[in-house]
C-alpha cells in the first residue's frame, strides 16, 4: 500500500515536471539572464537547448543539437516528516541519451548532507526534515561530465532551493510580561501602552505571520487594538483609592485570528497613579486638649492630623490656626515627619487668672489639580479646647533680679537690703530664704527669715569690688517649690590705701647734667576710686626739703630736677630722693616713697656709658645719727691702720728668744674662716729646732699620710736643709697680717652698708 502511495506521489512530481517543461517550452526557447554570487551569467529555464550547425562531407547543412542544462525551479516544504527522502526535482542535460555515459555531480550548500544527487538520473532529494526559520534557501551548483573521463560538459550551474514555509511557530511576547502606569481618573480611550509580539514564520507567504490582538482578561477597564496592540483605559472615573493594580492579559493570534492559527500570550500589570482627587478630612470636629500652668514656652500640647487619601504632594495637607481666643497663646507648627499639626505653649499660662482657651484649625491641599477644581473644597476645618489645669508653682520674687550697695570696711552686721517673693498658688504657703553657699563661699552674707541681707564681716572692696550671690526662696508646705533670684552687690569705695609711685623708683642721671634740667616725672597711682576732680599732690620729705641737689615741680605729676652741676660718680654715684605723695582724698591718704637717682658716665651727647651698681654712697641730706655713725667708722679704720703700723715695725727685733727656761711648747694661729682644730696649724718648738721638721707640717687626719722613706747611710746632710727659725716665723706672721687687713676691710664695708640702710 505504501509503495503504491510512494508510487502515486512520485507521479505527481513527475507530471509537475512535465508540465514545467511544457509551459518553458510555450515560453520560447529564449534565455534570460541571472547573475547569482557573482558567477558567470548562465542560460537558466525549465528547458533549455544549446544548438550548433555544421557542415556535411556532402554540402548538407547538418544541425547539432546545443548542450544543455534540462532543470526545474525547486521548493521543498518544511517539516516533512514522512518515512522516505523528500524528491526536491530532477537535473537533466539535453545530451544525456539515456546510456549512462553522463555523470551528474551536485555540490554546494548542504551538498551530500541535505541533499543528495542520482548521478545517472538527476534527481535531487533531501534527506533531512529543514526548517525555514533556521534556514530560508540553498545555493547549489550543478555540474554534468563524462563519466569515463570527469571532463565537463556544460558550464556549471547554480540553482536555489528554497524551503516553503508552514504555519509551525506560535507568536511570542519576547519583552513580556509588561508593567505600565496610567494616573487615575483618566479619560476613556487613554493609551497605557502598546505590547507586540513576533512570529517565527514568512511573513511574505500566506497568513502564517499576520497577527491579531485580542484581550482574554482586564475587561471591562480596558481594551486592545486589535492590529496595533495599543491597550486603552474602557471604563471612566477608575479610582485609585479603590483599586490600584490590574493584571491584564492578551493574545496574539497568526492566520490572521482564523481558526487553526497559533496564538500567544503576555500579561500587562497596570498601576493607576495617584492626581490629587480627594480633599484633607480631619476624623474629628472637636479635638480637647489640655497644659499644666507650669509648662514652659515651647513644650508640646497636642496634635492632630487631617487625613488625605491622596499620596506624595497630593496628600500634603498644611496647617493654620484661623481663629480662637488662644491665638496669641498657642502656636501651631507641623511635623515633617509624621505631617501632623503639634499645638505649642506660646506663653505662659496661669490657672488662676484663665482656665480654657478655644483654637480653630484649618488644613489644606497646597498642590490642586486644576482638572478637579469642581471636586472641592481641598480644605477641611476642626476646633480645639484647651483646658488650663492647675500646679503647683514655686515663689515668685517681685523683681527679677536685685542690686544693692555696701560700703566697704563696714562692719558686721551692716544692712545690705531686702527681696521678696510670694507664693501665687491658692493656698498662699509662707516663704523662707536661703543664701547657697557655692555663690557665696566666704560667707560674707546672711539673710532672715523675711529676706533682709546684712554682712557678715567687713568687705574690701580693693579685693573684690562686686558680689553677686543667689537667694533662694523656698515654699513652706506643698512640695517645697524654690524659685532663686540673682542678688548683685557693689562695694562702695572707701579712701583707705595712700597712693605710691605708678613705675619704677630708679633714675639714670649724666654727670655732666645742667642745673634745672628734668631728669624725671614720676607719676602715682592709687588703689581706690579716684574722683574725676580728685588729683595727686606731691613734694619732698622734710628731711631732704632742703638739700642742695634736687627739687621737684609739683602738678600732678612730679617732675625732678636737679639744683647744682658738679656731680661725680667718683664722688658719690647713687642719691636717694624721698617723696611725699598725697591723694587728697577724703580722709586724706599719703605715703612716702623713695626715689633712687643714679649718676652715670655719659658721652658729649648725653648718651649713658656706665652706671656704678654699688650703693655704697651717702643719701642726699644726711642726719645727725648718720654722721655719728661715719665717725665711728673713721676711728675704726684708724686704728686698725696704727694697728698695722706696729706690726710691720715688728720685724726689724727678733720675735723668738730661745732661753733654756722657756716653757711655751707651741706658737697656734687660728683661721677665722675655719672649723675647728683641723684648720689649726701647730708649731712645736722642738720642731722648729729640729731641721727634719722644718720642711712640712704635721699630717692632718682628713688626709692620707705619704710615705716617708729615710736617707741612704753615709749620705750627710746639704747646707739647703738647714733652718733659720726667725726667717720661718716671719714669713707665717705677714701671712696672718694680710688674712686680718682683709678681714677689717669686709667689716669695714658691712658697716657701711648698714650705715646705708639707716639714711634709708
Amino acid at each position: 500500500m505504501r509503495k503504491q502511495q510512494g508510487c502515486g506521489l512520485l507521479r505527481v512530481l513527475l507530471l509537475l515536471l512535465g508540465v514545467s517543461v511544457v509551459c518553458t517550452a510555450a515560453l520560447g526557447t529564449g534565455s534570460h539572464r541571472l547573475d547569482h554570487r557573482n558567477h558567470k551569467h548562465r542560460h537558466l529555464g525549465h528547458s533549455l537547448h544549446k544548438h550548433r550547425q555544421r557542415t556535411g562531407k556532402e554540402g548538407q547543412v547538418l544541425h547539432r543539437s546545443k548542450r544543455g542544462w534540462v532543470w526545474n525551479q525547486f521548493f521543498v516544504i518544511e517539516e516533512y516528516t514522512g518515512p522516505d527522502p523528500v524528491l526536491v526535482g530532477r537535473l537533466h542535460s539535453d545530451v544525456d541519451s539515456g546510456d549512462g555515459n553522463i555523470k551528474y555531480i551536485l555540490s554546494g550548500e548542504g551538498a551530500g548532507t541535505i541533499f543528495v544527487i542520482d548521478d545517472r538520473t538527476g534527481n535531487i532529494h533531501a534527506t533531512k526534515t529543514l526548517d525555514r526559520e533556521e534556514q530560508a534557501q540553498y545555493t547549489l551548483t550543478a555540474q554534468a561530465v563524462a563519466r569515463d573521463t570527469n571532463k565537463p560538459l556544460e558550464p556549471p550551474s547554480e540553482f536555489i532551493v528554497k524551503v516553503q514555509d508552514i504555519n509551525d511557530n506560535p507568536p511570542e511576547f519576547l519583552h513580556g510580561p509588561y508593567h505600565a502606569r496610567v494616573p487615575e481618573m483618566s479619560n476613556v480611550g487613554t493609551s497605557v501602552i502598546q505590547v507586540t509580539a513576533t512570529d517565527a514564520d514568512d511573513p511574505t507567504y500566506g497568513n502564517s505571520a499576520r497577527l491579531v490582538y485580542s484581550i482574554l482578561q482586564g475587561q471591562p477597564y480596558f481594551s486592545v487594538e486589535p492590529q496595533t496592540g495599543i491597550i486603552r483605559t474602557a471604563l471612566p472615573n477608575m479610582d485609585r483609592e479603590a483599586r490600584q493594580e490590574y493584571d491584564v492579559v492578551i493574545q496574539a493570534k497568526d492566520m490572521g485570528g482564523h481558526m487553526g492559527g497559533l496564538s500567544g500570550t503576555t500579561e500587562v500589570r497596570i498601576t493607576l497613579t495617584d492626581v490629587n482627587d480627594n480633599p484633607p478630612k480631619f476624623p474629628q470636629s472637636v479635638y480637647t486638649m489640655s497644659v499644666s500652668e507650669d509648662k514652659v514656652p515651647g513644650e508640646e500640647v497636642g496634635r492632630l492630623k487631617a487625613k488625605d487619601l491622596d499620596l506624595g504632594e497630593n496628600g500634603l495637607v498644611a496647617y493654620r490656626l484661623i481663629d480662637g481666643d488662644g491665638m496669641n497663646v498657642f502656636e501651631l507648627t507641623t511635623d515633617s515627619e509624621t505631617r501632623e499639626a503639634v499645638i505649642k505653649l506660646k506663653k505662659h499660662v496661669d490657672y488662676e487668672t484663665k482656665r480654657g482657651y478655644s483654637l480653630k484649625v484649618e488644613g489644606s491641599n497646597p498642590h490642586i489639580d486644576s482638572r478637579f477644581l469642581t471636586w472641592g473644597p481641598y480644605k477641611d476645618e476642626a476646633t480645639i479646647k484647651i483646658s488650663v489645669e492647675d500646679a503647683d508653682e514655686p515663689p515668685v520674687f517681685i523683681a527679677p533680679s536685685y542690686t544693692y550697695e555696701v560700703e566697704e570696711n563696714a562692719p558686721a552686721g551692716a544692712v545690705v537690703g531686702r527681696v521678696h517673693a510670694k507664693d501665687t498658688d491658692a493656698a498662699n504657703n509662707p516663704v523662707s530664704y536661703m543664701i547657697p553657699r557655692y555663690t557665696d563661699l566666704e560667707k560674707f552674707f546672711s539673710i532672715s527669715e523675711d529676706g533682709l541681707i546684712t554682712t557678715t564681716k567687713p568687705l574690701d572692696r580693693e579685693t573684690q569690688a562686686w558680689h553677686n550671690i543667689s537667694v533662694s526662696a523656698i515654699e513652706i508646705g506643698g512640695h517645697h517649690q524654690d524659685a532663686k533670684v540673682r542678688v548683685n552687690i557693689k562695694v562702695k569705695d572707701v579712701n583707705d590705701n595712700p597712693p605710691e609711685l605708678a613705675s619704677n623708683n630708679e633714675v639714670l642721671m649724666c654727670e655732666t647734667v645742667s642745673p634745672g634740667k628734668v631728669i624725671e616725672t614720676v607719676s602715682a597711682l592709687d588703689k581706690d576710686e579716684m574722683d574725676h576732680r580728685q588729683h595727686f599732690s606731691f613734694s619732698l620729705a622734710p628731711e631732704v626739703a632742703h638739700n642742695q641737689n634736687f627739687s621737684l615741680t609739683d602738678n600732678s605729676t612730679a617732675s625732678i630736677y636737679v639744683l647744682r652741676k658738679g656731680f661725680s660718680r667718683l664722688t658719690q654715684d647713687v642719691y636717694f630722693l624721698p617723696i611725699e605723695i598725697n591723694d587728697n582724698g577724703f580722709p586724706p591718704m599719703s605715703s612716702t616713697n623713695t626715689l633712687t637717682i643714679r649718676v652715670c658716665s655719659c658721652d658729649s651727647k648725653d648718651t649713658i656709658l656706665s652706671c656704678n651698681v654699688e650703693p655704697y654712697v651717702l643719701p642726699a641730706g644726711l642726719s645727725t645719727g648718720a654722721l655719728i655713725a661715719i665717725l665711728a667708722c673713721i676711728v675704726i679704720l684708724l686704728a686698725i691702720v696704727v694697728l698695722f703700723v706696729a706690726l710691720r715695725r715688728q720685724k726689724k727685733e727678733p720675735l723668738i728668744v730661745f732661753e733654756e727656761e722657756d716653757i711655751r711648747e707651741n706658737i697656734i694661729t687660728y683661721d677665722d674662716e675655719g672649723g675647728g682644730e683641723e684648720d689649726t696649724e701647730a708649731f712645736d718648738i722642738a720642731t722648729l729646732q729640729n731641721p727634719d721638721g722644718a720642711n712640712g707640717f704635721l699630717p692632718r687626719k682628713d688626709i692620707k699620710p705619704e710615705l716617708q722613706f729615710p736617707l741612704r747611710p753615709g749620705m750627710g746632710r746639704s747646707e739647703a736643709n738647714s733652718v733659720d727659725v726667725d726667717d720661718f716665723i716671719k714669713t707665717r706672721i705677714r701671712r696672718n697680717i694680710k688674712i686680718k687687713e682683709k678681714l677689717y676691710k669686709g667689716v669695714s664695708r658691712v658697716k657701711f652698708v648698714v650705715l646705708s640702710a639707716e639714711v634709708q
